[in-house]
């Protein structure tokens, strides 16, 4: 008898793949991954409501904190306050104490109506000349539109090179008996490596259009008339420094000549040399010179996210060399 004849003695079909009845392991996996992936849903949705709650309230802390002083102070109902503006740091163009933030956090206290004095507090090793003498105009006009506004200038650790130069437009500069101040003239810095490329077998090759166009070149010989035009350009700044520190204190500074040698000194020389008027801080002049000893901050602030992590990482890192007790 053969099996050529299927309905004599049929063979069992093989039944397609995937039709077989799902073991009790195979139902178990499918219900632990659908778990899974059910929990995984709520999880998103979850963070996807609390990004959102977050950006709604860091764009309204934003709105409110753009809103004008005078409104925020007159919901207070604050009466009149001590303006705070604060110069930290080196002056710079894109740094917080650049002449456009600084200005226009000056701009903004001497405009506010409940403003009875400004004191702009300082802790700075200096910068830009351009920058700080931008600052020191803005103060003149300020000061002549809004003549019963005093501005008081108060150091803390640093108020040197271009830090004074903006100083030196206050009323009265205000300082600690531990102060740095003065350091009254200009520099110009770099290096030279002529010899180190003579040593390494390096040929020089410098193209210009202008005999002067490589002045001050770091891989060239130094030529003499170029250090001539060098020290008269510094001599120039330093005449108009000179010239700006003694258009407010002339009558107020020492004779010591060495006032104007680039020198720093401590809040204790400073006043004996007329640099500063006072010992003082932003506190005791607010309550005790102008009288208004509520403060407001008008320091313009970055309050980007950029900003505002920038500045986390910099108290995370005081913080951490403060616990460690290192010192800068």
């Amino acid at each position: 008898m053969g099996w050529d004849n299927p309905e004599q003695d049929p063979a069992p079909a093989s039944k397609p793949a995937g039709e077989d009845p799902p073991t009790a392991m195979e139902s178990r996996l499918f219900e632990r991954m659908s778990f899974e992936f059910l929990r995984e849903q709520r999880a998103a949705r979850r963070w996807g409501i609390f990004f959102k709650l977050l950006a709604v309230l860091y764009v309204s802390g934003f709105m409110l904190l753009s809103l004008p002083s005078d409104w925020n102070l007159s919901a207070m109902g604050a009466g009149k306050v001590t303006a705070l503006v604060d110069l930290q740091g080196v002056i710079a163009h894109g740094n917080a104490a650049s002449a456009d933030n600084i200005v226009s956090g000056l701009r903004a206290a001497f405009e506010n109506s409940s403003t009875a004095g400004v004191i702009l507090r300082i802790n700075s090793p200096g910068g830009s000349p351009v920058q700080a003498g931008y600052i020191n105009d803005e103060i003149y006009r300020l000061r002549e539109k809004y003549p019963d506004t005093p501005l008081y200038a108060v150091v803390e650790d640093m108020c040197a090179s271009g830090g004074y130069y903006v100083a030196a437009a206050a009323d009265k500069i205000y300082a600690d008996k531990g102060s740095l101040v003065g350091s009254i003239g200009v520099r110009m810095d770099g290096f030279g490596f002529v010899e180190s490329l003579d040593k390494l077998g390096i040929e020089r090759r410098l193209f210009t259009a202008g005999e002067n166009k490589g002045f001050l070149d770091p891989f060239s010989a130094l030529d003499p008339v170029h250090v001539e035009h060098v020290r008269k350009l510094l001599a120039d700044i330093h005449q108009q420094f000179i010239n700006t520190v003694q258009k407010k204190r002339r009558d107020k500074l020492s004779k010591d000549p060495s006032i104007f040698s680039g020198l720093v000194w401590t809040g204790t020389q400073a006043l004996e040399l007329g640099l500063v008027d006072e010992f003082g801080s932003a506190g005791m002049v607010a309550r005790d010179v102008i009288g208004a000893e509520k403060i407001v901050d008008f320091t313009p602030r970055d309050y980007s996210v950029e900003g505002l992590l920038k500045r986390t990482g910099v108290t995370m890192l005081s913080e951490l060399v403060s616990t460690r007790g290192w010192s800068w």
